[in-house]
C-alpha cells in the first residue's frame, strides 16, 4: 500500500496552492469528506474547502498522493488507516494542537459530504459529538511527560477509530444494504 506523503510534503504544496490549511487540518478534510460519503475525486480541496476556485492538485504530487493513500486506506480491511499528523519527534503542544486542527477540518469535509442527517448508529453520534469537543479543544500546559504522551496517544487512536466507524456508518454499511437489496 502506498505510504501517505509526510505532514512537512503536504503543507508545502498546501503553501504553494494558497490553501490555508495546515496539513493536519487538510487531511483531516479529505478523511471527513470520504467518510462522509463524499466522492474520491482528483479536485477533492476545492470540494471539501467549499471553494470551487481552488485548483485541482497535479497528478503525482503530494495532494493526490494523499488522496489515493487515504481512500485505500479508509477501504482497507485490515485498518491501515491513519492521520496525518506531526512527526513523533515534534514538540507535545504542536502534535496536540494538530490533532485538534485534524479533528475540526474532518467535521467540516464530513459535514459537507454527509450533510445534516447522515445515516449513523449511535456509536456513530457519540463518536461524531467527541470529535467536535476534540476540534473545539484548546492546547493547555502541557508537561511533556510520559502522561501527557500517553493521553495524546490515546486521543489520536480515538480519531482513527471514530473516522473509520464513521465511514463504516455513511459508506461501507450502505454500500454493504445496496449489495443485499
Amino acid at each position: 500500500m502506498q505510504p501517505l506523503p509526510t505532514a512537512d510534503e503536504v503543507a508545502a504544496i498546501s503553501r504553494e496552492l494558497g490553501l490555508a490549511a495546515t496539513a493536519a487540518e487538510l487531511h483531516g478534510s479529505l478523511c471527513g469528506w470520504l467518510a462522509g460519503g463524499g466522492d474520491d475525486v482528483a479536485d477533492w480541496p476545492a470540494r471539501v474547502m467549499a471553494d470551487p476556485a481552488l485548483p485541482t492538485p497535479l497528478r503525482g504530487s503530494a495532494l493526490d498522493l494523499l488522496r489515493q493513500a487515504t481512500a485505500a486506506r479508509l477501504e482497507d480491511g485490515e485498518f491501515a488507516f491513519q492521520l496525518l499528523l506531526e512527526d513523533d519527534d515534534a514538540p507535545l503542544r504542536q502534535r496536540a494542537q494538530a490533532l485538534f486542527d485534524w479533528c475540526h477540518g474532518f467535521l467540516g469535509g464530513f459535514g459537507l459530504a454527509a450533510g445534516a442527517s447522515p445515516p449513523l448508529s449511535d456509536e456513530g453520534n457519540e463518536v461524531l459529538q467527541d470529535l467536535a469537543r476534540l476540534a473545539g479543544a484548546q492546547v493547555q500546559d502541557i508537561d511533556e511527560d510520559d502522561e501527557d504522551e500517553s493521553a495524546l496517544s490515546e486521543l489520536e487512536e480515538f480519531a482513527r477509530v471514530a473516522a473509520l466507524l464513521l465511514h463504516g456508518d455513511c459508506v461501507l454499511g450502505p454500500r454493504h444494504r445496496q449489495r443485499l437489496n
